[in-house]
């Protein structure tokens, strides 16, 4: 491919630009190493393409950076521009390109996952949508965390659910079943079509449809009545009394009681947007949705369009209401109401309210919108404000935008462990975070040696710039601009050993943070600098470090864990290690293998009756 972007060869840019159609569909810009920039779609590709490359200042930042490494262009034309858009929300799903960020990247609100792509589907909260199967599906994001909780909470006891991701045991149901909560899926005492019957309502309460669910339930006890099923009556009834509970509590609520609408408006500053949804469900509201991006430029209306192009090509036909109100007119309102209306086979009706109860509606939801962006810049102000002091601090010449903190854990040196965690920009990014097993055979039970253990860590941290001494640390986005050690001056002292003998340790600066006194030493000094406990910095620095002890615990006690458990099989005659494997592999867990009879240990791969029978006897002494 070649290396020069379009840009700077205007005949290739002027033959790629020819040789779109003016038709719709879907383009992609790709970068010189063939990555994808960005999917977009257009009802005339070739006009669509030209203005991008017309030189003139309208143009958002972000899109005008972009520009400058598109490298190819890539086509796919389709009949309408219905299947357009719809063709670029699968493919935006599918590849996430970079500059297509606008529902991407929001970490900050939980969603719900239904996998229905399994047999027994799970359902569980996640605040990262990762589409791993086409046929999953997200519900959300949701604002209140605390009350979608209580929701999941409740629809685990309400209807029988699979409570477990792994089965407890292998050959019998647990306590779950016995009282109700769960129908035996891990023994499969249900069929996959009776269960995802289940499932499907609950997705009703996640879609809104609480008033259609109760009224299926009330038809549903009705029915088991007239069967003269008095117990399973009952049980509709308790279901139908706690799902009316559910909304009791309306935020809001609208004249018209068979009112059943989205509202949809943002708040924007300089910087970033907040988007909220207002579901209303028979006049009232059920469902308050967010999204928050960077402000990249764009009109407020092209916004608004894009979050409702991502967010209903990700639901049912079903979630999509007849009317939806939004803040601004949006540039392209008819063709996202037509693609609505097929996908919710009746007519959906995209309306900007200029006065009465559905403008007052609007004005609400930009209000939550400014509220919820208020507190984002809050939040953001405050840990630039902690960012600055700790420059200030440490005397840094800008505030530190990759921070990094080691720290030990092992009990009396026994499963010595090391953990790494990085924020940046003073957030925990948990895709850097790494594990440590320390291989120093001079540490070892009941020999610890936290000073070595530390340097080693370090040296195999830094090591590619040990191996290559003269790779650049100015631009790399592994080199830290700050590396915060857990523990004193001794830790601080082997670490700054090991680092000393390389030219790069100049560009780097490495503090420890004694958990004692909460004091900070910096290389060189005898005495620790001069702070206060609660200054911003000071915060930021132990909420690096306590993270840092957090997560070198954590691995330190999953590690002493494996380690109790081989070590008990290791006792049985004729147990090797990779039989211990494939008993774990097959049972889970220890408590398992104890339960199990020699008949069951004999099924695993590997294990035959003779040694079954010496596994069993050596759990269950008082049988011999």
């Amino acid at each position: 491919m070649t290396e020069s972007p379009l840009i700077y060869q205007p005949e290739r840019l002027q033959q790629r630009l020819a040789e779109a159609p003016l038709e719709p569909g879907v383009y992609f810009f790709k970068d010189r190493l063939d990555n994808i920039l960005y999917i977009g779609k257009s009802k005339r590709l070739r006009s669509r393409l030209q203005s991008y490359f017309r030189n003139d200042h309208r143009l958002s930042p972000r899109i005008a950076l972009m520009v400058q490494q598109i490298n190819e262009i890539e086509l796919i034309v389709t009949d309408t521009e219905t299947e357009a858009l719809v063709l670029e929300a699968n493919l935006i799903k599918q590849h996430q390109p970079y500059y297509n960020i606008l529902l991407k990247d929001d970490k900050t609100y939980p969603y719900v996952c239904i996998t229905w792509s399994e047999d027994y589907p799970r359902i569980f909260i996640t605040r990262k949508r990762r589409f791993t199967h086409p046929k999953d599906r997200y519900y959300g994001p949701y604002v209140d965390t605390f009350q979608l909780r209580q929701t999941l909470g409740l629809m685990y006891r309400l209807f029988p659910l699979r409570q477990r991701p792994k089965p407890l045991f292998s050959d019998r149901p647990c306590l779950n079943y016995q009282i109700g909560r769960c129908p035996g899926v891990c023994q499969k005492l249900i069929n996959p079509q009776e269960y995802h019957q289940t499932v499907d309502q609950v997705a009703m309460i996640f879609q809104g449809r609480t008033e259609e669910l109760i009224k299926k339930l009330a038809e549903k006890m009705q029915n088991l009545a007239q069967a003269m099923n008095f117990e399973g009556a009952a049980q509709v009834r308790d279901q139908i009394r706690r799902l009316n509970g559910l909304g009791e509590q309306p935020k809001v609520n609208l004249p018209d009681e068979d009112a059943v609408l989205d509202a949809v408006a943002l708040a924007m500053d300089d910087q970033y947007v907040c988007i909220q949804l207002f579901q209303m469900r028979a006049g009232r509201l059920v469902g308050q949705l967010a999204f928050f991006t960077q402000r990249q430029g764009d009109e407020p209306g092209a916004i608004i369009q894009r979050v409702l192009e991502e967010h209903y090509t990700q639901v049912e036909g079903v979630e999509i209401p007849p009317l939806i109100l939004v803040q601004y007119d949006l540039p392209e309102s008819e063709l996202l109401g037509h693609f609505l209306g097929e996908k919710r086979q009746s007519k959906v009706k995209i309306h900007t309210p200029q006065r009465l109860q559905k403008a007052e509606l609007i004005n609400m939801v930009m209000r939550n919108a400014e509220l919820e962006l208020n507190r984002r810049q809050r939040a953001i102000e405050a840990n630039l404000f902690a960012l600055n002091d700790l420059a200030e601090l440490l005397n840094l010449p800008d505030i530190p935008h990759r921070m990094e903190a080691y720290d030990i854990s092992h009990l009396q040196g026994t499963n010595v462990v090391a953990s790494r965690v990085v924020f940046i920009d003073g957030q925990p990014a948990k895709q850097h975070y790494r594990h440590y097993n320390i291989k120093n055979s001079q540490v070892a039970p009941g020999h610890s040696d936290d000073f070595a253990s530390m340097a080693e860590v370090i040296t195999r941290r830094f090591s590619p710039w040990m191996r290559d001494p003269e790779r650049a640390t100015i631009g790399d986005a592994d080199w830290p601009d700050l590396v915060v050690i857990d523990g004193g001056k001794g830790q601080l002292s082997a670490v700054m050993k090991v680092l000393n003998v390389w030219s790069f340790t100049e560009q780097l600066t490495v503090i420890a943070l004694a958990k004692k006194q909460e004091e900070v030493y910096v290389p060189g000094s005898s005495t620790a600098l001069v702070s206060e406990p609660e200054q911003p910095g000071m915060q930021l620095l132990r909420r690096l470090r306590d993270e840092a002890h957090r997560f070198a615990l954590k691995f330190h006690r999953q590690q002493r864990s494996r380690r109790y458990r081989y070590s008990t099989l290791a006792q049985i005659p004729g147990l090797g290690h990779q039989r211990q494997q494939q008993l774990f592999a097959y049972f889970h867990s220890l408590d398992m293998i104890q339960a199990a009879t020699a008949e069951q240990l004999a099924q695993v791969p590997g294990i035959g009756l003779r040694l079954a029978q010496q596994i069993y006897q050596y759990f269950h002494p008082q049988e011999l």
